[in-house]
């Protein structure tokens, strides 16, 4: 019988709970598959009682302290599903890198943050280094990335990589209910956590497309590089709007490579209603590549949860188990270079804007002057009439640069007819 491959887990929650149910589940599936009996042999968390609850046998090692299961468990392997972008997490890491162990990981923010210093130990080490499940759960664009695209020069990568973001603004859509609303609704389903900071503001999504631009475009991991936008600014009456123009509003990392650089970046953005990804709604992710032979490319999938992102995870575990390994951005290191980053302000395309403007004569004249002075011009407008002393005003832009827009913006906004910052959302013909 081949070689038994020995596995410990560093954290049993949600994720950690699935991929304990699939390996004891399908241990003889992945035998089949892999040639080897992939054997859980060691587990940690904070809370014993998750042995127990989980039903995991009493074979199985348990530790207190994930560190210290890192470097001595009797281990060819550590999945480190614990979270978070230092702390514990990040001492597993290094813990089962510099103990010789293979490691696998969901941690899309240890990623962004760690994730060269990381690939490089991993690499100079000669130790499989596996994170399907830190990017968009259960759909396999890691791997798509890594082997399926491996001929092609990707120009770009965008996609819905939140999919509580996703439920919101779907769920906006379908109900006509403000943000706060449908966040606080969201909460109480358990769709969000109690501070959603994270997901909402776009944070979640960064994590994801920095990693996704990095292995996609060949450039070191730079979070740093990233403008963030998320969606709390978006108000029901934008919904609405983007519907009549024809559009849909989702929250989409965006990553593009020039002859100027690559550019990564997080916003909420228009999108027709005709473009495959508009349609994508609720919890689910969906990728989109753009490869130079095989051209477009989508996949579409649940991009969280216990099933999906353990069904990830074990994909990792499979590959190590047939030593199916690769450098942690597919190429070697010293062929990963650095590129100029394009600035978000350098961005030409279409342009969706809202004001909050008195009900007075002159005001669309002298918006319409403002944005002529930085060479913009109008494609289409609505402004209806409404009691009160305000009215919405709704604008969408021809093809222009970012920078002029933000200038105009800055501009109207000092003017004396409008009464709150003018709202901005770029528009996306995919």
């Amino acid at each position: 019988m081949a070689d038994v491959f020995k596995v410990g887990v560093a954290g049993l929650g949600t994720v950690g709970g699935g991929v304990v149910k699939l390996l004891l589940t399908n241990k003889d599936l992945l035998f089949k598959r892999t040639g080897r009996p992939i054997e859980l042999a060691a587990v940690s968390d904070v809370r014993e009682s998750r042995v127990a609850e989980l039903g995991i046998p009493s074979s199985v090692r348990y530790y207190p302290d994930a560190v210290k299961m890192a470097r001595e468990a009797d281990v060819d392997l550590i999945v480190e599903l614990i979270g978070g972008a230092g702390g514990v997490a990040l001492d597993v890491c290094m813990a089962a890198l510099n103990a010789g162990k293979g490691f696998v990981t969901a941690n899309k923010a240890m990623l962004a943050h760690h994730g060269n210093d990381i690939g490089r130990i991993a690499e100079e080490k000669g130790l499989f280094l596996g994170y399907e499940a830190a990017v968009a759960g259960g759909i396999p664009i890691i791997k798509a990335l890594r082997e399926g695209l491996v001929g092609n020069n990707v120009s770009e990568i965008y996609g819905i990589l939140n999919g509580t973001c996703n439920y919101i603004l779907t769920v906006m859509r379908e109900t006509g209910k403000s943000f706060d609303v449908v966040l606080a609704d969201a909460q109480r389903l358990g769709y969000a956590e109690a501070d959603p900071s994270f997901d909402v503001d776009g944070i979640d999504t960064a994590h994801k497309i920095c990693i996704l631009g990095a292995l996609a475009f060949g450039v070191p991991i730079g979070l740093d590089a990233l403008s963030i936008e998320g969606i709390r600014r978006i108000s029901d009456i934008d919904i609405a709007y983007a519907e009549e123009f024809g559009f849909r509003i989702k929250l989409l990392g965006v990553g593009r490579r020039t002859e100027k650089g690559v550019s990564l970046n997080v916003y909420p953005c228009l999108i027709p209603q005709t473009a495959e990804i508009a349609h994508v709604d609720g919890v689910f992710n969906a990728v989109i590549t753009e490869g130079d032979f095989v051209g477009h490319s989508m996949f579409v999938g649940r991009g969280a949860g216990e099933k999906p992102t353990a069904s990830a995870v074990v994909a990792d575990i499979a590959d190590a188990v047939k030593h199916r390994g690769l450098p942690f951005l597919t190429v070697a290191e010293t062929d990963v270079k650095s590129l100029p980053v394009v600035s978000l302000s350098e961005r030409e395309g279409e342009y969706y804007l809202r004001f909050e403007v008195k009900d007075q004569a002159g005001v669309v004249a002298d918006i319409a002057r403002i944005l002529g002075d930085e060479g913009l011009s109008i494609a289409s407008m609505i402004q209806r009439e409404q009691t009160g002393d305000t009215v919405p005003l709704i604008m969408t832009l021809h093809h222009a640069k970012e920078a002029n827009v933000r200038r105009a913006l800055e501009k109207i906004e000092k003017t004396d007819s409008v009464v709150r910052t003018p709202c901005m959302i770029r528009i996306e013909r995919m």
